[in-house]
């Protein structure tokens, strides 16, 4: 019997879709890295704490804003108080664990803050972080 000799092919490596992808994740960082910047772009005047400590991670957190006069921003947006809970409830459904960054003026009601707590509770919220400048 004859044994019959194969022809072994050369594996090459293809550096195309290597390629296409690395573009795709830097675009994709690009825009979201974009989108947590505009969310803080509201005009804020945070107030001052002596034991004001920088979180080490501050990813996946939703950003709500309050106003001086106690008014709810998401991003730039203004929103009403019932869909600011409506809001926070989806969030958690949708994609848990909710965590917060709160962004509240130095002028804001504490009433505000307060039923801002109260919404996060009902929502489901995990951990909220109040944003302030370190003395």
């Amino acid at each position: 019997m004859r044994k019959r000799h194969r022809s072994h092919d050369e594996v090459a490596f293809q550096i195309t879709p290597m390629i296409d992808m690395t573009f795709l994740l830097l675009i994709f960082f690009m825009v979201t890295s974009k989108l947590t910047k505009e969310k803080l772009k509201l005009n804020i005047d945070l107030p001052t704490a002596a034991s004001a400590v920088i979180p080490n991670d501050l990813s996946n957190r939703d950003i709500i804003n309050i106003d001086g006069a106690g008014r709810y921003y998401i991003g730039e947006n203004q929103v009403p108080k019932e869909e600011m809970a409506a809001y926070l409830k989806q969030r958690f459904e949708n994609f848990p664990p909710l965590r917060i960054y709160v962004r509240a003026d130095r002028n804001t009601p504490a009433k505000q803050i307060k039923e801002l707590m109260k919404m996060a509770t009902e929502a489901g919220a995990v951990d909220v972080i109040f944003g302030s400048y370190q003395e």
